[in-house]
């Protein structure tokens, strides 16, 4: 096994597509349970299948609410392996009530699969129109840059195995990601329930030529963009101050927190934003002991060889650094609160390891999920709208683009009265 390829991936779609369901039988048929969770699938007190058929949704609806009213509302995190590769799965919400979950779970995931309910379209048109949900998580995972996309049509075990109705599917999905610019689309014929191309390839769909699920999800690539992040500008936001409390013989001072992307060595100049100061690197040290350099990606504790004023939320970034402390930040945002965008209001913008005041000077657009038309001269986002916004902070950050880096390019938004995440944002530009 290739213990160094793990697959991050996320089920996503409408109400009752069948996500949880897909994961069950992912799990079973991949022979990734245990004796006990099997027997679960026959003998659960919230069963809602058929005496003898078992119920794979249990796996994954892990809250009580879940089970008794069939639906997932948290995200559901699962492990397993096969000999070829490690995987991490995130059940996540198809109600548009609990988008904010959806968007967690997919915020790290490599690959999605967007299920659609094959028995719930209209086939009287010859491209029928899916779902607003399966629009509204494709808008979002084309947001977050994800990389490959799997489009699961699922249930038609109970359309005759149709493929004239799979190839409709197809069509109408390929309108949306035509509009989106989604691109790396696989398309398989399903039935969760029954197996069928799951793990091994349907008898019922001989017209369907491609990879059952799993295999497909073995043979994905995983761009971990470390040749991307090592040779960007050295960027470390200072997330914890170390002192010791010693003698003047032991004042020893370092900063810790995780280098987000570049390289760092021993004798570096460096600069301390947003105050502008310059200083060099005394040390290095990380959980394996002291070092003479570090990677993007490495938690690490960094000594400077002069007594700076640096506190939780400054960054150490590389002295011929393009990277400079910005107010003005472009986004695109997904709105989560129940109650509206209000732009007289200012909120808690949270990027990296800092936390400063924020207002939405101006709402570009907000874009229309079902057509996928730019609305213009919206003045407020309501729950799970999405829209590109204008903000300004009250002190600078450095900052990038999500493109550029999604763990420096995303920040949420905080109600400062409730506490409530109210948004969830990835930087497009910075001024």
């Amino acid at each position: 096994m290739n213990t160094d390829s793990v697959l991050r991936f996320i089920t996503a779609g409408s109400v009752d597509d069948g996500k949880s369901t897909l994961i069950g039988r992912l799990l079973f048929d991949s022979q990734s349970l245990l004796a006990d969770q099997v027997a679960s699938l026959y003998h659960s007190k919230h069963k809602r299948t058929a005496d003898g058929v078992p119920d794979f949704a249990q796996l994954t609806d892990g809250l009580a609410a879940e089970r008794e009213q069939g639906i997932t509302i948290d995200v559901a995190y699962r492990y397993f392996a096969t000999p070829a590769r490690k995987f991490i799965i995130a059940d996540t919400p198809g109600h548009e009530q609990y988008t904010r979950n959806m968007v967690t779970g997919a915020s790290t995931a490599d690959a999605a699969i967007i299920l659609i309910d094959a028995t719930r379209l209209d086939y009287t048109e010859q491209t029928p129109k899916l779902l607003p949900q399966t629009h509204r998580h494709s808008a979002i995972l084309k947001l977050l840059g994800t990389a490959h996309i799997i489009v699961a049509v699922n249930k038609l075990d109970l359309l005759d195995y149709s493929e004239e109705k799979f190839n409709a599917i197809k069509r109408a999905y390929n309108k949306l990601a035509t509009a989106l610019d989604l691109h790396n689309i696989n398309y398989i014929p399903i039935s969760a329930l029954n197996g069928d191309n799951i793990v091994t390839a349907s008898t019922h769909m001989p017209w369907y030529q491609g990879q059952p699920l799993l295999p497909l999800l073995e043979s994905l690539p995983v761009d971990n963009r470390s040749s991307q992040l090592l040779a960007a500008p050295a960027l470390f936001p200072v997330q914890r101050v170390a002192r010791l409390d010693g003698s003047r013989t032991n004042d020893f001072r370092g900063y810790q927190g995780r280098l987000e992307q570049g390289c760092l060595r021993v004798g570096d100049r460096v600069r301390i934003e947003p105050a502008g100061q310059s200083s060099t690197i005394a040390a290095i040290y990380t959980p394996a002991g002291q070092v003479e350099q570090a990677q993007a990606r490495a938690v690490m504790t960094i000594v400077l060889a002069d007594d700076i004023d640096v506190s939780r939320g400054d960054s150490i970034v590389a002295a011929d650094s393009t990277l400079q402390p910005v107010k003005n930040i472009s986004a695109s945002i997904c709105w989560f609160d129940s109650k509206p965008l209000n732009s007289a209001r200012r909120y808690w913008l949270k990027h990296t390891t800092q936390t400063v005041y924020a207002k939405i000077k101006q709402i570009d657009y907000l874009l229309d999920v079902q057509s996928l038309n730019h609305r213009q001269n919206s003045n407020s986002l309501q729950q799970n709208d999405i829209g590109r916004v204008q903000l300004s902070v009250q002190k600078p950050v450095v900052a990038t683009t999500y493109s550029a880096n999604p763990a420096t390019g995303a920040f949420i938004l905080i109600d400062e009265a409730t506490n409530h995440t109210v948004a969830a944002g990835m930087i497009v530009s910075l001024a």
